[in-house]
């Protein structure tokens, strides 16, 4: 071993750093085996979550559209969330076109780059089997497998709180202020993705270094501040322009009842969440509040796998580190993984308000982590503790496993049996040869990794649609299957259609329009107009079945609901795309998932009404006659949503005053009123 690291270190640099070492073969095998999980049979989903799609286009075909993540191209509202994510999605299709896989694929690449980072940061400190390890277990982990085939929100999330703990780390061994401004201008960015949310990380980050991090105690604040003014100048930048820009030249905020990104910051997205006292929102559905609720039927299968050996882990490496030296690494590491999971968790079980399963994949590089590194750190000093992880995880396994009991019953057993078996080998492993260990190691962990993986296989060969996926086989968990949400809300998704084609009218929707100039806010003022992203003419939605959702669903012949956006009959397309230069939106519509699926078909904006849950304050009955009296809306669309939530009952009143002044025409059974 001498002689070849001197060989080595012999060699050119250009040489000496391609050598072939069964570290860089074990990470290109991992890098390319996630590849393969997250992009094979991706275009089954379609459009996946047609909400953000369609903002995703819009984005595409207008700038302005893009700097505020609005819903439409004519910028009449946004989306409920900062927009970091949605501007990944638009610089794809404005580069590729607007198809599945414009969509899709920066998610899955994201994946790909989140289990590389963690490996990083793993195996820096721990080595390449710490870190291969850890990359598996983010890799496999069913609700990332889940997100990573998505066009949510979370999967840039944990993209960039995965590289904020990697920046964290290194500031403990040293340059402490400009890995921090890292880690801190990372975390501006994850604010920018799903606001809040990105933050529970920082008192983390600010504890463990104060605690670890290296120089006197003002050096390590001084560190700390200036990680803060980079997360402060990274998140904060948009924020400013949003609340600067006055409202009447810029898209309303979606998710609010007064056009302010504070109040969808501390609010809706916000505190809301915590004590349920959502404005705007549905009502309050989470019973299931409580320490257990990760480990419950919602969220135990999409991230509880190895929850358990994630706390057994930690609590055990804390405590083997003793009273180790202040800046002692292994101590350092597993509290900033662990204080991640515990917070994070924390929030995630305790919250009253909004709170979907999938969020909880958030969790999953700190889970890798502290499985990887407590594996390296027991083996060597606490094997029986490691054997007591083994056994409890197989157990855990066959009590998930039996809450979907039709599906592989064979596996459960399976695992609980050899889990069972390998653990008490551990345990003795002092009787046992080096060899016998190494094998029964290898054993222990198949057997701790085959239920999860087993759980993301089933979500990848499976199409996934609407506001609330869920991972796993069909019938586990959420509704009807793997598309399902709380309540049943349950869809699947069909394969997706073809390649853009070209657009028939050129970049501007109303560019033949000299009168349909300007923007929602002001229907007097001149903007950038609609615009239009070339894209299949409809993905194909199979409802799978599932009652709809109090408040919601479908009515009237609408095609898309408070979860899901469906197809509209063609002739329904082609009344929509007929003359649409003359108009700013094609057609209006209450909640953003309708609107989405006319939008998505048409290739032109669709005004939604009421934001997301058709309960948001836009537009006012007065706004909204303002702006068909100025011929900027061509069809309104009936019977979308009730609007029946805690927020403003504009939509309810402009689809009653529609109803009064206009007739109606049904078409496909879809009921429209000609506004023109």
């Amino acid at each position: 071993m001498t002689a070849i690291a001197a060989e080595t270190a012999a060699l050119p640099a250009h040489r000496r750093y391609r050598r072939v070492t069964p570290g860089r073969v074990g990470l290109a095998a991992l890098l390319a085996g996630t590849a393969a999980l997250y992009l094979v049979g991706l275009g089954a989903s379609g459009w996946a979550n047609a909400y953000y799609a369609a903002s995703a286009q819009a984005g595409a075909s207008s700038w302005e559209a893009f700097l505020y993540g609005s819903s439409d191209a004519a910028n009449a509202i946004t989306v409920d969330k900062t927009p970091a994510f949605l501007w990944v999605m638009s610089l794809s299709v404005r580069l590729f076109g607007l198809d599945t896989w414009s969509l899709l694929v920066p998610q899955a690449l994201a994946g790909v780059a989140s289990v590389a980072v963690l490996y990083a940061a793993v195996r820096r400190w721990f080595g390449v089997a710490a870190g291969l390890l850890a990359g598996v277990v983010l890799a496999l982990t069913p609700v990332a497998t889940l997100m990573f085939r998505f066009d949510n929100p979370d999967a840039l999330l944990v993209l960039l709180l995965t590289g904020a703990g990697y920046a964290s780390l290194r500031a403990l061994e040293g340059n402490g202020g400009r890995w921090l401004a890292l880690a801190g201008a990372l975390l501006g960015f994850g604010f920018l993705t799903k606001m809040l949310q990105a933050l529970i990380l920082v008192p983390v980050v600010v504890a463990v270094h104060l605690l670890a991090g290296a120089g006197r105690p003002w050096r390590r604040i001084r560190d700390l501040l200036l990680g803060g003014l980079a997360l402060l100048v990274a998140g904060g930048w948009w924020v400013a322009v949003v609340e600067l820009v006055p409202a009447a030249h810029r898209p309303y905020v979606g998710g609010t009842q007064h056009n302010s990104v504070l109040e969808l910051t501390f609010g809706y997205n916000g505190f809301g969440r915590l004590t349920g006292d959502e404005t705007g929102g549905l009502g309050n559905t989470n019973a299931d509040a409580g320490p257990w609720r990760l480990f419950g039927s919602e969220m135990g299968g999409q991230i509880g796998w190895l929850l358990p050996a994630a706390l057994i882990l930690l609590v055990a490496v804390v405590w083997l580190a003793g009273r180790a030296p202040r800046t002692d690494r292994t101590r350092a590491m597993v509290l900033l993984w662990g204080g991640a999971l515990v917070l994070t968790g924390a929030v995630f079980s305790l919250s009253s308000g909004i709170i979907h399963p999938y969020y909880t994949v958030a969790l999953a590089p700190a889970i890798a982590a502290l499985v990887a590194i407590g594996t390296v750190v027991c083996a060597r000093r606490a094997r029986v503790v490691l054997a007591a992880t083994v056994a409890v995880t197989a157990v855990w396994a066959y009590v998930l496993l039996d809450r979907v009991s039709g599906w592989q019953p064979w596996l459960r057993w399976s695992i609980v049996g050899v889990g069972l078996v390998a653990a008490l080998l551990l345990a003795a492993a002092d009787r046992l040869s080096k060899r016998l260990v190494e094998l029964v190691a290898m054993v222990a962990l198949a057997s701790g990794l085959a239920g999860p993986f087993a759980f993301s296989l089933a979500t990848a060969a499976t199409p996934h649609t609407g506001a609330l996926p869920s991972a796993g086989p069909a019938g586990f968990g959420l509704g009807t299957g793997p598309g399902g949400g709380r309540g049943g809300f349950g869809n699947g998704g069909a394969g997706a259609g073809g390649r853009p084609g070209q657009n028939p009218a050129g970049s501007h929707s109303n560019a033949q329009n000299p009168h349909a100039n300007g923007n929602a806010r002001n229907p007097n003022a001149r903007g950038s107009g609609g615009g239009n992203v070339n894209g299949p003419g409809g993905q194909g939605f199979v409802r799978r079945g599932g009652q709809a959702p109090t408040g919601g669903g479908r009515m009237g012949g609408s095609m898309g609901g408070l979860l899901d956006a469906g197809t509209p009959d063609a002739a329904v397309t082609r009344l929509l795309r007929a003359h649409h230069s003359r108009y700013t939106w094609v057609a209006a519509t209450i909640g953003s998932n309708n609107a989405a699926s006319y939008q998505l078909a048409s290739r032109y904006p669709v005004m939604a009404v009421g934001g997301f849950n058709g309960t948001d304050a836009y537009p006012s009955l007065a706004a909204f006659e303002k702006l068909v009296a100025a011929g900027r809306i061509h069809w309104f669309i009936a019977g979308a949503l009730t609007g029946s939530g805690s927020g403003s009952q504009s939509p309810q009143r402009i689809q009653h005053w529609v109803q009064q002044h206009y007739p109606a025409r049904t078409v496909a059974g879809v009921t429209l009123y000609d506004l023109s």
